[in-house]
Parts: structure tokens; sequence; C-alpha cells
């Protein structure tokens, strides 16, 4: 101890020399770490083998735009790349057994049923009195011949060509010709009709239009032929025209062999059910208020006269 303290006293200049150094040192490797802490803050971490840095495993890709935020997955993005979707596979159509389709259409029947009227009698119950007042209210002056009618046509509608029913083929006494209102009321009962064969699904038929506008030598001729029509018919005024409900044409007939899967059922139909579906319209655009309807045994038709 006193060698060491002669030693200082002796080279006082020696210990703060050594002093000075010593921190310079210290504050130099404190700054030297400091840059390098700086530099390699969330860098890359250098590998095991000390070689170069291998970067960190990652689920993400970089998107295709330039942003910063990372798109799917990698491996789904890169699948769905190369594999197109499949599409689904349609559901097969397998046919229905016939007991099914029994049960199908029975089920309809229920929900839709064909009642007809109680009794035609009962149901149109208006004679040729009621019918001429109507025409003489709302149709043309009666027509001589048809050449007069030909110079009739502006207070006329032709009716002879129309989607909704059809005009007989047979129809010689008469000429298709009717007033507007009656027009109208025509389109209106076969489109009702159709209406209400699809709401019972019944294939679609039309109605056949048997006698339209008759003029006056027409009427003359058909007397001859069939003295109980009448002389004061209601056909010469245009506004009455009778409807068959013995005959109707087939639009599309009903599918034959097993129904397929989500195909409507169809009912088999005959003209007795069709003068049934008839009946029901005629029945309701009377009850509107809309017409007069006779029921026609001996002609087979509805006579019809608007109001």
């Amino acid at each position: 101890m006193l060698t060491f303290a002669a030693a200082n006293a002796t080279h006082p200049h020696r210990m703060r020399l050594k002093k000075h150094i010593f921190l310079k040192g210290i504050y130099a490797a404190v700054g030297v770490l400091f840059v390098v802490r700086l530099a390699g803050w969330g860098g890359p971490q250098a590998g095991a083998d000390g070689g170069t840095p291998s970067p960190a495993p990652t689920d993400t890709m970089p998107c295709a735009d330039s942003s910063a935020t990372p798109c799917a997955d990698s491996s789904a993005a890169a699948l769905s790349a190369v594999a197109p979707p499949v599409a689904p596979e349609p559901p097969s159509v397998a046919a229905v057994s016939p007991a099914r389709a029994r049960s199908r259409r029975v089920s309809l029947e229920r929900k839709h049923p064909i009642l007809s009227v109680p009794s035609y009698a009962n149901s149109f119950p208006d004679l040729q009195d009621v019918h001429y007042a109507a025409a003489t209210l709302h149709g043309v002056r009666p027509v001589a011949n048809r050449l007069e009618a030909e110079r009739r046509k502006a207070d006329l509608v032709y009716v002879g060509a129309n989607p909704f029913f059809r005009i007989d083929s047979a129809m010689h006494r008469s000429i298709p010709y009717l007033v507007p209102r009656a027009s109208l009321l025509l389109h209106d009962i076969a489109r009702a009709f159709l209406d209400s064969l699809a709401v019972k699904h019944i294939p679609p038929h039309t109605i056949i239009v048997t006698s339209v506008l008759r003029t006056e030598e027409d009427v003359a001729r058909l007397r001859r032929v069939n003295p109980n029509a009448s002389e004061q018919s209601c056909h010469r005024f245009g506004t009455t025209f009778d409807i068959s409900y013995y005959r109707f044409h087939t639009v599309a007939p009903a599918a034959d062999g097993p129904e397929r899967s989500g195909a409507l059922a169809r009912r088999p139909v005959q003209n007795d059910t069709l003068k049934y579906v008839l009946s029901e319209v005629l029945r309701d655009m009377r009850a509107s208020g809309r017409c007069y309807v006779k029921h026609e045994v001996k002609q087979g038709c509805f006579h019809v006269t608007t109001r």
C-alpha cells in the first residue's frame, strides 16, 4: 500500500491519464453499439450458421397492387389460379311413378274443383224478349245484305282473327262483325275461359263461335232451312253471338305417359268438362251485369247478348 501510494505521489498524472482514456473508450463502445442497434432494428435475423439472413416464414403474399395490406392465403390463391371452379352437375330428372302422379292429380282437383252451375235453366233464364231489348238498345240498325254490311264497317268491329277464340269454319249464314261493346265482351269471355283452364290445370282449349252478325238475307235463308229460327233475330244488330258447348279447339293436349318431376299435372279433359268451365265463366259474366245468356238445347250453344 505504501509503495502504490508512493508511486501515485511520484507520478500523479499517470492515473488521471488512464481514467480519461478509459472513459473515452467506454463512450466510443456505447456509441458503436447504439449505431449497430439502430441499423439492425426489425431487420432479418442471421441464420444459425452465421450466413446470409433467412426471411421469416409468412402465410401471406403481397397484393397485385403496391399496397401494404397482405392478400389471401398464398396456397389458396395459387390453387384457385391453376384449377378452374368445377360447375355443379344439374340434378337428374327422374320419372314420377304412376301412383305419385295420380296423387298429385287428386290434390290439384281438390284445390281447384270444377263445379259448373247447379242448373243451366236456372242459371241462364234470359229469354228472347230480354235479349231483343238489349240488342235494339246497344246494336246497329239491321243490315239488309252483305254489300250493305261492307259499307257499315265504321260501326262494327271485325272479330274473324283473334288468338283467344275461333270462328266456326262452317259459319255460312253470318259474318264475323260485332259492335265494339259485344266484341270486347267476347274477347273477355275467351280470355277468362283460358285463365280458368290454366288455374284448374286443364290443357288449353279455345271456344268456337258459331254465329255472329246476320243480315236480313241471312235470316231469310236460315228460316227456309230451320223454320224454328226467329224472324226477329238479335244477331241482326251485331250485339249477339253463339258459343258452342259441344266443340272446342284444342291448343295443347294433355301429356301422354308418366309425368316427369317439375311438370304440371294436367287433368284428362272431355267436352263436358270444358262446358262446365265455360258455364262458370258465363255465370260470372252475367252476374257482373255484362251480358244476357240463354242455354240453347237444340242448337248446342250459349246464346249471349251484350248489355
